[in-house]
């Protein structure tokens, strides 16, 4: 009997596992990162109902990091690991590492209708770069390629470049902001830790105190909820959309811009009805080549998943 392949996407907040059988995706866990002091004590923990003899042989994981080497070191967790010590440790006869964005986009051929929310307008051209991006506990940026047929995607760092404002209010945010971030990057304020600096900074603009608050409850907005909670959503919604045009121009992602991560889908009633899609068009003179781009929000649970078992080539 062929042994089942493990599949990891680990965040700064989550490690979700899952075997996989074939191409289907079989037994899965969702742990805490805070509650394990390494990835390889988490492997352990969803491993050890399983037996010995059932055991995956190999793996693939998408890191919420980037893979330069061998030494992999998340970037909003304190977890790092030596790809090679790692594979040892597990008897792995092969272990695949690779951003998690990296495996979010490898997903994207994969989605199906029921999958996708599209906002807005566009359609996507056929064979034409792919942009998956989204908040979580930070901002994931990948894009993918079509070459000769196959997709390939293209790791990078997206979330951490400068953050632009488009008006003298969202300027203001980030000057308050700036304060505790001497780089205030896209991901300080589109993030679920950035929704809290941006409610932060929205209540000193209105000269209250801010509540202590977490991102969901930021978003669980109703009527009489604080001002600022709305306020924030919104601002975030329209900023992700300018920044989502940003990578959009930048990749020529005729073929679409995906938003994924932990935050979007959860609030996408609010997202589809929000000024995303304006603010994602409004780049001047190119508004109309961003009208024709399609823009959706990914409503699969774990994208990554899809991505991951790709790598396993046979």
């Amino acid at each position: 009997m062929n042994k089942p392949r493990l599949i990891a996407d680990i965040g700064g907040t989550n490690a979700r596992f899952a075997l996989l059988h074939g191409s289907e995706i079989g037994e899965s866990e969702v742990l805490q990162v805070d509650d394990y002091e390494t990835p390889a004590d988490a492997i352990a923990a969803f491993l050890g109902g399983i037996p010995e003899g059932e055991r995956p042989g190999e793996a693939a994981m998408g890191v919420a990091g980037p893979v330069t080497g061998d030494r992999v070191m998340l970037t909003n967790s304190p977890w790092s690991f030596s790809i090679e010590a790692l594979k040892r440790q597990f008897g792995w006869t092969q272990l695949h590492v690779v951003n998690d964005f990296a495996a979010n986009a490898l997903a994207i051929p994969q989605l199906t209708p029921d999958d996708l929310l599209q906002i807005g307008e566009g359609a996507p051209e056929p064979g034409m770069p792919k942009v998956a991006l989204g908040p979580g506990s930070g901002l994931g940026v990948a894009g993918l390629v079509s070459v000769n047929g196959v997709w390939s995607a293209i790791a990078g760092e997206g979330g951490n470049v400068t953050l632009a404002a488009l008006d003298s209010r969202e300027a203001s945010i980030i000057d308050i902001v700036r304060r505790q971030y001497a780089h205030v990057s896209a991901e300080v304020l589109l993030s679920g830790p950035g929704l809290v600096n941006l409610y932060e900074a929205l209540c000193e603009l209105a000269g209250k105190t801010a509540a202590p608050s977490t991102p969901e409850h930021i978003t669980h907005l109703y009527p009489g909820c604080d001002p600022q909670c709305r306020d924030a959503v919104n601002m975030f919604c329209a900023m992700l959309g300018t920044f989502a045009g940003d990578v959009a121009l930048t990749f020529g992602a005729r073929g679409g811009v995906y938003v994924m991560g932990g935050i979007v889908p959860k609030i996408h009633e609010i997202f589809r009805h929000s000024a995303f899609r304006e603010r994602f068009e409004f780049k001047g003179r190119y508004r109309r080549y961003l009208s024709d781009i399609p823009t959706y929000v990914v409503m699969h649970p774990i994208p990554a998943f899809l991505g991951l078992r790709t790598l396993f080539r046979d």
